[in-house]
């Protein structure tokens, strides 16, 4: 009868570690898609969702950074790197692939750069340097970049010859949040200080006109 009580115990731990596998394999990750991860980072919750996965895909988030190179990627990368998210930070990688990111064209990978400039946040403060990023995000259609960049000019910082661009993108920006529709008024109000009138009108013109 003992013997019988083992055998089943050992069967039910058996079936435990059996069923405990197989729905690790259930629950394995999958990696995020082009169009997934684009989103995550729109949205800024690239990194918590890495954490959230358990950072099981750490080593195929840092082959398609380092050795495919793609863009999205290299962002996720860089901001994991910078922060030390599922890895040791080494702030100064972080931020040589989040430029690896921009230098392709990435909107979010320049917007960041701009805002971390801008701020001083790991690296030096450089107003008109943020300015560079920020344009180059703006152009691409970046709303908060855009925002950002407007911030920039009322305060003093870039180009005069820039401030038509910045109103005009403003100007023709769509959003259904709020405090940005706020902040949205607020620079073109600024910017309308800065300008003249025949440029605002100019500037009122549609998207892409």
């Amino acid at each position: 009868m003992r013997l019988f009580k083992s055998l089943s115990l050992v069967c039910c731990v058996l079936l435990f570690v059996a069923s405990t596998k197989a729905d690790d394999e259930i629950k394995a990750v999958q990696l995020y898609s082009q169009d997934e991860l684009l989103d995550l980072i729109n949205k800024n919750e690239h990194l918590s969702r890495v954490v959230s996965d358990n950072c099981q895909l750490v080593q195929d988030i840092q082959a398609r950074a380092e050795v495919l190179k793609i863009p999205s990627y290299q962002f996720l990368w860089g901001d994991m790197l910078a922060w030390g998210v599922c890895v040791d930070a080494e702030p100064d990688r972080g931020i040589n692939f989040m430029h690896q990111a921009a230098e392709q064209g990435l909107p979010s990978g320049l917007e960041q750069l701009g805002r971390y400039y801008s701020q001083g946040k790991l690296v030096q403060q450089d107003k008109e340097r943020a300015v560079v990023f920020l344009r180059e995000a703006s152009v691409l259609g970046h709303l908060r970049a855009q925002i950002q960049l407007a911030e920039l000019f009322i305060e003093g910082y870039g180009s005069p010859y820039d401030y038509e661009d910045a109103y005009h993108w403003l100007y023709n920006a769509i959003t259904a949040d709020k405090p940005t529709h706020r902040k949205i008024a607020s620079c073109m109000q600024g910017l309308e200080k800065l300008m003249h009138p025949k440029a605002i009108r100019k500037a009122k013109r549609p998207l892409n006109s």
